[in-house]
């Protein structure tokens, strides 16, 4: 992301980049699901097969990461191999209070950052110049470096396949609030006329990832009441 781009879009499809060439082949989903999509599916059929999809992904995951731990990385680079294309038909447009909502913004999350790493540290120092309840929940020293970014980007996302899901979307939204404080700080240094215009949408920018934030704590809270689904 490149603040004030509009590559973070509102909260209904979280952290979805745009402007970049995606990849064009799809994720390793059942071809039955890859068949109803290219026919044109009935929005319903297309819900139901997300919300399916993203259980049985994170259901199979959970299951066989102790006897297969490559399992856990296969799908953790699973965007990165090959391509996002079927991952966004199926769960870009699901609700940010479903599975495969909630799912998409973790993966779109990891993808971000590992993108822009350098622009989120710097970020991160400015939205939490100092230790405070964020950096402890989402796990990161206060003055993190890109690579820290990138090991936290795989963390936060495996962490939701192996550990409690509820814990790693607290990771995740305490991640983004400090990261959207950032994004504040530096338009409040854009004082200049010429400025205000980039400043507004460094603002923009912000909001959007304190929805996408409010977002991974509501899925926290409903995941935690077995309402996640």
């Amino acid at each position: 992301m490149h603040y004030g781009s509009g590559s973070v879009v509102s909260s209904r499809t979280g952290f979805t980049p745009t402007g970049s060439p995606r990849p064009s082949r799809p994720g390793q989903i059942d071809p039955g699901i890859i068949d109803g999509i290219a026919g044109g599916a009935d929005p319903s059929v297309v819900s139901e097969m997300s919300h399916a999809s993203a259980a049985a992904l994170l259901d199979r995951v959970r299951h066989d990461a102790d006897t297969d731990p490559q399992i856990v990385q296969r799908v953790l680079t699973l965007v990165d191999r090959e391509g996002v294309d079927l991952i966004a038909e199926l769960w870009s447009r699901s609700e940010p209070d479903s599975l495969p909502g909630i799912m998409w913004r973790l993966y779109t999350l990891r993808s971000w950052m590992r993108r822009d790493r350098d622009l989120i540290s710097r970020l991160w120092r400015l939205g939490e110049p100092v230790a405070t309840t964020a950096s402890a929940i989402a796990g990161i020293d206060q003055a993190p470096d890109e690579d820290d970014i990138a090991r936290l980007a795989d963390s936060i996302l495996s962490g939701a396949f192996t550990g409690d899901f509820a814990v790693a979307l607290d990771r995740a939204s305490a991640f983004t609030d400090v990261v959207a404080q950032g994004l504040h700080v530096e338009a409040k240094r854009m004082s200049a006329i010429e400025q205000r215009e980039r400043a507004a949408r460094l603002l923009h920018t912000a909001g959007n990832l304190m929805v996408t934030s409010r977002d991974f704590r509501h899925g926290a809270q409903l995941w935690r009441q077995g309402k996640l689904d």
